[in-house]
């Protein structure tokens, strides 16, 4: 991927980094793997703010995904890589043999007139799907199953993947994203290779108005704030603010936050910062 850095032609685009989108080949979805998306800024079934800072921004459409990809062991051609504003990946608009076209997460490398295929015993090649006891030690997959037959849950986002480290009976070992050690289903679909779009992370929105675009809202700082709406608020002058916390004072640091006894600690072999769960 290409990161494409603006001239400072105006305030807006002094500090702006933005995509290439090199990897892109066209701006128009399948229509019929679109829907209407409704927006609810931020607002619950009661129509009361449930979640801040959210509201406005571009319309915009669903593109359906298969995260399944359930249809086994027939051919798929790959038609166009396209943007979903949606979510940070790219996506590919796959044509089966059998005339069915479907939305993938585009991996790195993946190119348009290349043929994917899904199944148990296909090959581990970048796109294609299978199983992970059919894998090699070592293969980076994205887009993988928790419950086999449930769909893609893990490893979905731009540039990310995880690689198959070991296989246990039943359990694969996972080194995931964040560094953790976690066992998954070995039967579970995942898919080979990277996720694309990988800087992502990288970009700069130049301007607060490309985040109004994307329906976020400017973000009021605790310590800004009075006491009556915030822990951290109040004091004379600039005070700090104390301990960094939530507005209903959960703190942001050293507090653990994970259930204990949670039912997949026994499947955790090691936190991403190194520390085995306690048996």
């Amino acid at each position: 991927m290409a990161l494409r850095k603006f001239k400072p032609v105006t305030a807006g685009t002094r500090w702006r980094i933005g995509n290439a989108y090199a990897e892109v080949t066209t701006n128009v979805p399948e229509k019929s793997l679109v829907e209407t998306k409704k927006k609810t800024g931020g607002r619950n079934s009661s129509g009361r703010l449930s979640m801040r800072y959210r509201g406005g921004g571009h319309k915009q459409k669903y593109r359906i995904i298969d995260f399944k990809r359930d249809k086994k062991d027939v051919a798929a051609t790959v038609v166009s890589i396209e943007y979903d504003p949606n979510r940070t990946a790219f996506i590919a608009l796959l044509n089966y043999a059998d005339g069915e076209k479907r939305y993938i997460i585009a991996p790195q490398g993946l190119e348009v007139g290349a043929t994917v295929i899904s199944g148990d015993a296909v090959a581990p090649e970048i796109g294609n799907a299978l199983q992970m006891k059919n894998m090699p030690l070592g293969t980076n997959i994205h887009n993988i199953e928790m419950q086999p037959g449930q769909g893609g849950k893990l490893a979905r986002s731009a540039g990310s993947s995880a690689q198959l480290t070991n296989k246990e009976e039943k359990y694969a070992v996972l080194k995931m994203p964040s560094g953790e050690l976690r066992k998954v289903l070995v039967n579970g679909y995942a898919t080979v290779g990277v996720v694309s779009n990988s800087d992502h992370s990288l970009q700069s929105m130049g301007k607060a108005g490309r985040n109004r675009w994307k329906g976020i809202k400017p973000r009021n700082r605790g310590v800004a704030m009075n006491p009556v709406d915030h822990p951290m608020g109040g004091g004379e002058g600039r005070a700090s603010g104390g301990q960094p916390r939530s507005r209903t004072g959960q703190y942001s640091r050293g507090l653990k936050t994970r259930t204990k006894g949670k039912g997949s600690d026994k499947l955790i072999i090691q936190r991403k910062n190194g520390s085995k769960l306690a048996k």
